[in-house]
Order: structure tokens, then sequence, then C-alpha cells
């Protein structure tokens, strides 16, 4: 039987996604499922660089984040995800009006949580993979990040 997220806890984790950073960057939730999350941003002239294209800021920000939510949808509402670590390899450089980022859970652990991302670049319709990451996350109990110790 595949695993599966209530309703209630996708929509949360929907709302939750696009707030602070996140929000300025205007990234944006498209698809919630147990084990995966999908984001999209419309590029603007302030997500490019010096010779037009999107900033790898951008992208590896969207694959850390984007995995960092596909990790949610794993645990428990009591814990939170924190990033130990991540690596991501930029495939071709991006230009286009649009960002998708695909992001699966491939090891789920107890505390210990490995996801990947894939970064594509929506030009004239057509998607092209612009970077991978792999990304090592940490569920961690939320008193244990609030208390004083």
């Amino acid at each position: 039987m595949e695993k599966e997220i209530s309703k209630e806890r996708a929509a949360f984790l929907a709302k939750d996604y696009a707030r602070g950073f996140i929000h300025y960057c205007q990234f944006e939730p498209e698809v919630v499922e147990y084990g995966f999350f999908q984001s999209r941003v419309s590029i603007l002239e302030h997500h490019r660089q010096q010779d037009g294209f999107i900033h790898a800021g951008v992208m590896a920000t969207m694959a850390d984040h984007t995995a960092g939510y596909a990790t949610f949808t794993t645990v428990p509402e009591e814990f939170q995800i924190l990033t130990i670590e991540f690596k991501i390899n930029f495939l071709r450089p991006a230009h286009g009006e649009a960002l998708v980022c695909r992001s699966n859970v491939i090891r789920e652990g107890k505390q210990i949580i490995i996801a990947e991302s894939e970064v594509f670049d929506i030009r004239e319709g057509t998607e092209t993979m612009s970077a991978k990451a792999m990304v090592t996350l940490m569920a961690v109990h939320r008193e244990k990040l609030t208390s004083k110790s």
C-alpha cells in the first residue's frame, strides 16, 4: 500500500511553503504528495544575474526548500525539518520564463532523511533540466528547537 498524506496536512504545507524569504523569492507550491513536493516560480528580472541567466542562488534555494517540504510530508506534525547539507550540480544555464522544481524523498529515516531535487527551466513550453541536488535533512521534534538547553 502506498503511503498518503491527509488533505489537511497537504493544504497546511502548501500554505506554509511560501513564507518569509521564500515569499520574497515568489516560489509557489504546485503539488503536495507523500514524499513529493513540486514548486514553481515565474521568472522576473530580479531572479536573473548580470548575464541574463536565472541566478544559481535562486535555483539552489528552490532545490533546498522544496526538498525540505517533500520531507515534511513524511514526518509527524510535531517535527521540524532542518537541512544538514546539500550538493547541487548545475547542468546548464537557465534563462526561460519559469522554473519548476520536483523533489522526492529517496531515503526515509527516523531522524536523517535524504531527498533529491530536479530543477527545470521552462522555455516556450519546454522543460529542460538545469540542476539536480541531493539534500540531507534532519527531523527534529519541535520541543528540542524551542528549549533553552
